[in-house]
């Protein structure tokens, strides 16, 4: 949510801050601006809508001089979007320029205070309060730093900042709060990000900002300080991938690459921990005292993050026989849960700074549950704050509506889910030996089903005129209809919904009638002629249907008006193949709809605000 960006160096800063912004569009935002010294002076550029419009105001930054800057796309939260609520925000006198990612929530108290000192107001935000509070805190200390330790001390919610004051012309500041923010290093200068693809194109060595850590950047150096002012040692990370990873690669979206990308993602995300036919899982840092002691595990995840967890929730109790809770992140926490002794936290999150997935991490942690994070970011803050950590190697997911980080959570769920089973004694070596097998076979079987995509390409484009579909589905098939709908709606804006298959007859099924679309997920061997059932009950009603099962299942031919396929797996496994058709039935409904699959309206890709 929000993108910032910073740079500080030889090259003219403008064209190299609208390079990074657009890197981070995928973050979703409504607005843009950019403030660079320019003889001394703080030149502040915004404009509401794309980032077009601001590249159009600037000759693509180049009438804009000056070697050090810092620009933002903003999303927003407090005032409309609008050019005066657009960040860059100054102080009155103009001599203090800040961006922010985040959320203040105590602006009004400050507001108040700051407007009983005289201070004036001219936009709805909470950012500005910031502009304010530095000049007043400035004035009284006369010294940069102390003036953003005293914001820090005062401000309350979460924050990412960049910041310059004309009087220092040669440094920009930078200070963060649940918000992620990032420091990068190269020969030609150094940058602020809020994410790594920003400054991909010109260096890979970064480092990642702790709570409350202030940054002062020069042309050529790098200071870290705490809250107190104390001077900070740390040592940058270096990115792997690089930026053709985060590019189309001539795929029309983003988010088609990256469901092609899939195979691979699953694949990157077992090599590594399966060696010589053993599942390694030392990253999980438990011992098989604690495992065989584990008497509860509690997932914590939003959005599709959640959906793995209730794919997971399926598998872990039927394999490893552990109870498993299953929370939306945001309600973890304020449901005051009940932590039982020798239990797991698993945290999950494709960013890992997912506001509501943090705040719930450190209430488990502040019970003393273990905690496991899940993440796809190195060195982000549910990785660095987690007990334990197991990266899914998805490389950069830049569509928001997310695919491959989906799919490779599940995998790193199924490894772990496997060698507990295997450790607790639930299953024996020659069925965990069968399962590595069929783990090993998924990146192929996804490969597969991406090869024969045109019959569901066709009928994703007539579905588009659709204004309601439904999924069902029970277990597991339940757990994939979740977020085959969630993919609908989020890139298509077709009104769609997930239901266990036998909730129907409790009031779901009055909302069926001629020509509803109804996506009967039915992959579970055990289930498949109670799901039939249900399809048939449907169908009756005028439903058109779609049977989406394995490729040797013969019984739903009779009752489907349209059938997708899916190699045949462990059922354990089998969400990591039917949700393959379902991210592409979006995508083409999205598609056929003219809209942009990538950047779904009112939606952003990290949601680091409560």
């Amino acid at each position: 949510m929000c993108g910032i960006v910073g740079y500080i160096g030889q090259e003219q800063a403008a064209p190299i801050l609208l390079e990074g912004l657009a890197r981070l569009e995928y973050r979703g935002y409504d607005s843009a601006g950019v403030a660079v010294f320019d003889n001394e002076e703080i030149q502040v550029v915004k404009a509401k809508g794309k980032l077009k419009a601001l590249r159009d105001l600037t000759n693509d930054g180049k009438s804009l001089e000056g070697t050090i800057g810092i620009g933002h796309t903003r999303w927003a939260t407090h005032g409309e979007p609008s050019v005066i609520n657009s960040h860059p925000h100054y102080n009155e006198d103009k001599s203090i320029a800040v961006v922010h990612n985040g959320i203040i929530e105590n602006f009004q108290e400050l507001r108040d205070k700051l407007t009983g000192k005289g201070y004036t107001f001219v936009s709805e935000t909470d950012t500005e309060v910031i502009a304010h509070l530095l000049d007043y805190y400035y004035k009284m200390e006369q010294d940069p730093m102390e003036a953003i330790a005293k914001v820090v001390h005062r401000v309350v919610g979460s924050y990412a900042l960049g910041i310059v004051f004309r009087k220092y012309p040669h440094q920009i500041f930078a200070v963060r709060q649940d918000s992620p923010l990032i420091v990068g290093q190269s020969d030609s200068g150094n940058y602020i990000a809020s994410d790594v693809p920003a400054i991909l194109k010109y260096t890979r060595d970064v480092y990642f900002i702790e709570n409350k850590e202030i940054v002062r950047l020069t042309e050529h150096s790098i200071e870290f300080y705490n809250d107190d002012i104390e001077r900070v040692d740390k040592e940058p990370s270096h990115i792997e991938w690089d930026i053709e990873a985060a590019e189309k690669g001539g795929y029309e979206h983003f988010m088609l690459k990256e469901i092609y990308e899939q195979p691979k993602a699953i694949r990157d995300t077992i090599s590594p921990r399966i060696k010589n036919g053993q599942i390694d899982l030392g990253e999980l840092d438990l011992s098989e005292e604690e495992i065989k002691n584990l008497r509860k595990i509690y997932i914590v995840a939003c959005g599709s993050a959640y959906h793995v967890g209730v794919s997971a929730k399926y598998v872990l109790e039927q394999m490893a026989r552990i109870p498993t809770d299953v929370d939306i992140a945001s309600e973890f926490r304020y449901r005051d849960p009940i932590f039982e002794e020798h239990s797991l936290a698993i945290i999950i999150s494709q960013s890992g700074e997912t506001a509501d997935t943090l705040a719930a991490l450190r209430e488990a942690k502040a019970h003393g549950v273990k905690t496991l994070g899940v993440v796809n970011v190195v060195g982000s803050s549910i990785a660095r704050e987690s007990d334990c950590v197991m990266y899914t190697w998805a490389g950069p997911e830049i569509a928001v509506a997310t695919t491959k980080a989906y799919s490779t959570q599940l995998t790193v769920l199924y490894l772990i889910a496997m060698h507990l089973a295997y450790v607790r004694g639930k299953i024996t070596r020659e069925e965990l030996d069968s399962l590595i097998a069929e783990l090993w076979k998924l990146p192929e079987k996804v490969m597969e089903i991406l090869g024969d995509k045109e019959s569901l390409q066709k009928f994703a484009s007539q579905a588009a005129n659709h204004k309601d579909v439904f999924f069902i589905g029970r277990g597991l098939d339940y757990a994939v209809s979740l977020e085959g709908s969630l993919k609908l709606k989020e890139i298509s804006y077709i009104h769609s919904e997930a239901y266990a298959a036998g909730e129907l007859k409790h009031g779901t099924i009055s909302l069926i009638e001629d020509g509803t679309l109804v996506i009967g997920v039915a992959t579970q061997p055990e289930l498949i002629g109670k799901t039939i059932s249900n399809v048939v009950e449907v169908k009756s009603r005028g439903a058109y249907v779609v049977g989406l099962v394995e490729e040797d299942n013969r019984e739903m031919e009779e009752h489907a008006d349209f059938l997708i396929r899916i190699p045949k797996t462990s059922p354990y496994f089998t969400t990591s193949l039917a949700v393959i058709p379902l991210q592409l039935f979006g995508y083409y409904v999205s598609v056929a709809k003219g809209l942009d699959a990538d950047k779904p309206r009112n939606l952003a890709k990290s949601v680091t605000v409560e």
